[in-house]
């Protein structure tokens, strides 16, 4: 389990985070915002062990029994909240949270609740938090790890201090690959590349088998969709269906190659290009679409994946993205 100095980049959130423990002015409530990968849980999990660690640094020292507990993940001050639904509804807060906060550390200075997913608390259950946040006890410290900010309550918003994990490096990624996880310089770049600042998406990318086959498929779709009638459409709808699973990281590659089509539209350059083995492609549509299509077809992009987090129906959210993409075919 990694500690602060283990993560690559967020620098100024650690040291904020360092900051607060070092002049004692840890807050109550703190939300990680980033999108899945970004490193929301692990910056969390470093706090946390680094609040608890009996050598009182910014620092966790990987030694004491607190750091032992949270490596073995049964720290009895650090609580996961957890969820059997597809929501976190309120019982779950009221029993997990509520119940349990006003019960003193076992021997820890503070009681650490991290509920993952907290954008997936439902408006009752965030009502139900939010009593405990406006008069949390001195020794609670409550972190909610978000990749949709806009669902979480105003009320919330404003009793906590709001952390935006921002995108990595290209070279940092590529770096933290080839050392940590032993890739291939080769992979390591594509991963890197392909990753759009994120190292959870680097490492799956890198270290998974079906990444090339993802890219095959998805390039057969943006390369012939001009030409395709609105059935092949459906069916290209149909083969995403099948694999709902990877549906996020289908649609990032999809951007990815308008992003490419973007750039080379207003640069020309093809090393500045992620998918530069498709530069005639590339370039053909530049030719062919106008910056404000490119534009709308991002943006329907972007939607579909606000709208696939809020459940909206799969098929009906991928057939909108598809056909935005065939109505700015040529502008």
């Amino acid at each position: 389990m990694q500690g602060f100095e283990q993560i690559i980049g967020h620098e100024n959130i650690k040291q904020h985070l360092q900051n607060a423990i070092i002049s004692n002015k840890v807050s109550h409530a703190y939300i990680f915002h980033g999108e899945e990968g970004m490193g929301k849980k692990i910056l969390a999990t470093a706090f946390a062990k680094t609040l608890q660690c009996e050598e009182g640094g910014i620092i966790s020292c990987d030694r004491c029994k607190s750091c032992m507990q949270m490596e073995s993940g049964n720290h009895p001050d650090v609580i996961w909240v957890t969820h059997e639904k597809a929501s976190i509804g309120v019982d779950d807060i009221r029993l997990q949270v509520n119940a349990d906060i006003q019960v003193k550390p076992y021997n820890s200075p503070y009681k650490v609740y991290i509920i993952n997913d907290a954008d997936k608390l439902t408006e009752q259950a965030q009502n139900a938090l939010l009593k405990t946040m406006e008069e949390p006890p001195e020794y609670a410290v409550i972190l909610l790890l978000v990749s949709n900010i806009s669902v979480i309550l105003p009320t919330i918003l404003s009793r906590s201090v709001v952390l935006n994990l921002k995108t990595i490096e290209k070279q940092l990624i590529k770096d933290y690959l080839m050392k940590q996880h032993h890739v291939p310089d080769y992979m390591a770049n594509v991963a890197s590349g392909f990753s759009g600042g994120n190292v959870g998406k680097a490492i799956k990318y890198a270290t998974s088998e079906d990444f090339e086959q993802m890219k095959s498929n998805v390039l057969h779709i943006l390369k012939y969709i001009d030409q395709m009638e609105l059935y092949e459409i459906v069916s290209g709808l149909k083969f995403l269906t099948a694999n709902k699973n990877n549906i996020e990281d289908y649609i990032d590659l999809m951007i990815m190659w308008y992003r490419d089509v973007l750039m080379f539209k207003a640069t020309m350059d093809a090393d500045l290009l992620l998918y530069k083995e498709e530069l005639s492609y590339i370039n053909k549509q530049a030719n062919i679409r106008s910056y404000e299509g490119v534009e709308k077809i991002l943006k329907a992009m972007e939607k579909a994946k606000i709208r696939l987090k809020a459940n909206v129906n799969f098929d009906i959210a991928i057939e909108l993205m598809l056909l935005s993409i065939k109505e700015n075919s040529n502008g």
